[in-house]
């Protein structure tokens, strides 16, 4: 397996430089190898040939904000061909359903009940239809703020995706969030496919509603292996990256799942976590 380090291209003053020499050095050290840092992006390397993981390794770059994972050599790009995708807070930076609320200052309700979904404390379907319930009278136009406002691609998504389409990975957006703004971000990032929510709107008004059914965890794992197995695919060859509890069973059923800035029990269970580079540290992961 090989050591992957990378740390964000612009970190905050606080937390210092990204990585150094001495980085390099003192890792190099714990390791204990003759091999030397490969250099694969500004503020990634990989260290070749290492047996197991090592726990002081790990400590480390978590103190350093480093991000650090132990890959599996053979899972480079080229033996992909599906990526998965959750939206809220993985493809864009906001959860579009507190952004709405905000909108009828209502956020801190709704936000508490997004947070204790997202920690796995409630069944998401029964809370999303919950949170859906309190927009009853939204007007559609406060919809399209939100997505002309305040919607943001996340750092790296743009990269990571034109990388999937270099190595004709098929991409497919689904999230439990609203096609309203899923389409759009279909859009921006030229994906293959997208899954979502789509909220009931009448006059121009919301109803309070979700039109069919909800897609929960289970329909995120669903479709994963529907357009896997329609690929011609092995669960090997697929990819998966979300941040909350409601993105743990489509991790589960990919090959690999990814962890991007995410919840700590999604962290716990996936094969490998972002927590402070971009989307396009999936590129360095994957990459030789």
């Amino acid at each position: 397996m090989r050591l992957v380090i990378q740390a964000a291209k612009n970190p905050a003053p606080t937390i210092g430089s990204a990585i150094t020499f001495s980085h390099l050095a003192h890792i190099h050290q714990l390791c204990a190898t003759s091999v030397q840092f490969t250099q694969i992006a500004e503020h990634a390397y990989y260290l070749s040939n290492q047996n197991i993981p090592i726990e002081a390794v790990q400590q480390f770059c978590a103190q350093q904000n480093i991000d650090c994972a132990y890959v599996e050599d053979k899972q480079l790009l080229k033996n992909y061909g599906l990526c998965v995708m959750d939206m809220d807070s993985t493809l864009i930076s906001i959860e579009c359903i507190d952004e709405i609320a905000d909108m009828v200052g209502i956020k801190p309700q709704i936000a508490a009940i997004t947070e204790r979904a997202m920690l796995g404390e409630l069944d998401f379907a029964q809370s999303l239809r919950e949170r859906v319930a309190l927009l009853k009278g939204l007007q559609e136009s406060d919809l399209m703020r939100v997505l002309n406002e305040r919607l943001k691609l996340n750092p790296g998504a743009v990269e990571w995706v034109a990388t999937c389409k270099a190595n004709n990975i098929t991409t497919l957006l689904v999230s439990g969030g609203f096609t309203f703004f899923a389409e759009r971000v279909k859009e921006m990032l030229n994906l293959d496919y997208a899954v979502s929510n789509t909220l009931e709107i009448i006059d121009g008004k919301l109803t309070g509603k979700v039109l069919g059914n909800i897609v929960d965890a289970q329909t995120k794992a669903d479709e994963l292996i529907k357009l896997r197995d329609k690929l011609g695919l092995v669960s090997a060859q697929t990819i998966a990256i979300g941040d909350g509890a409601n993105d743990l069973k489509m991790m589960s059923a990919a090959g690999i799942g990814i962890a991007y800035h995410a919840k700590p029990i999604v962290q716990a269970q996936a094969t490998y976590a972002l927590n402070h580079v971009g989307l396009d540290g999936v590129i360095n992961l994957l990459t030789t």
